[in-house]
């Protein structure tokens, strides 16, 4: 894990570390190739470009998929609040680790066509 990474999850209780544990290791099981780093203050990964963001907050975790991740699984990502490149996960419901997995493994797709 990058040390600031690591630096940055320090910063939350356990039950939030605990997601964006789950949260990057779901990243990097779908994406073995992209590299890890932080972008604009919070944890990234990148693959032929920005791949995906994430942060926690007091309430949520943010997603930050680019708009083309949004617009892609609008339907599935329905129930979540959602802006132009962002999906907001509730802190006290389930993160959907699966649907993660299907944005991220898009992504990779759709960044690997940029080469």
């Amino acid at each position: 894990m990058d040390k600031r990474v690591k630096d940055y999850f320090s910063k939350f209780p356990t039950e939030i570390q605990i997601k964006l544990k789950k949260l990057r290791q779901t990243i990097i099981d779908s994406a073995p190739d992209a590299e890890e780093t932080m972008s604009y203050g919070v944890p990234a990964f990148k693959h032929n470009g920005n791949l995906v963001c994430y942060a926690a907050f007091k309430k949520h975790i943010g997603f930050y998929p680019e708009p083309s991740g949004i617009e892609k699984f609008k339907k599935e990502l329905s129930s979540y609040e959602t802006a132009k490149g962002t999906v907001i996960f509730p802190l006290e419901e389930p993160i959907p680790y699966d649907l993660i997995k299907k944005i991220i493994k898009f992504r990779v797709k759709e960044n690997q066509k940029k080469t």
